[in-house]
């Protein structure tokens, strides 16, 4: 009988440790690529570093991605810098890609605002907000209209039973 509430401890605590992982550490990137900050507005600069430890890179970084022009980071540097394009997407989870002789790897970078969703091919196209109805010009439905009257009667008729009944207990 203790097997089952052992086995849900165990389970949410699993849950709850997974949820603390930094995103960047579920990727390989061995290498020490990194985008900083990971969440950027449209327009803004992101800094593209490399790790040049001993397993890191040694050479020139070639950088890219769809969201800013190719960067090269030069050998004797570990990091440069790239501008987002300003029509990029919001919400949206681009690739960034470092090449460094026979080594790649890739990090995410996220566009700030809106879900998160990865881009697809086809082109994205602003069409504005539709706004002004919110339901008020829709047809008056005497179903939805009986219940939600019917639950709150129910609700007001259980809270005058429950005050009623404890001023009797204490009589």
């Amino acid at each position: 009988m203790r097997a089952i509430p052992v086995a849900s401890v165990a389970l949410l605590g699993g849950v709850a440790l997974s949820a603390c992982v930094p995103a960047g550490a579920v990727g390989s990137n061995t290498f020490g690529f990194t985008v900083s900050p990971a969440t950027v507005a449209p327009g803004g600069e992101v800094t593209l570093g490399v790790g040049r430890t001993a397993a890191g890179c040694h050479g020139r970084v070639t950088v890219t991605s769809p969201v800013f022009d190719t960067v090269t980071i030069p050998r004797d540097e570990s990091s440069a810098t790239a501008r987002v394009d300003r029509d990029a997407r919001r919400g949206a989870v681009y690739q960034v890609t470092f090449a460094c002789r026979d080594k790649t790897g890739t990090v995410d970078l996220t566009i700030a605002g809106g879900g998160s969703h990865h881009p697809s091919d086809e082109p994205w196209h602003d069409k504005g907000v539709h706004a002004g109805e919110g339901g008020s010009i829709a047809g008056l439905d005497l179903k939805q209209l009986g219940l939600g009257a019917a639950l709150v009667a129910g609700a007001v008729g259980a809270a005058y039973h429950l005050t009623r009944r404890r001023g009797e207990d204490r009589a």
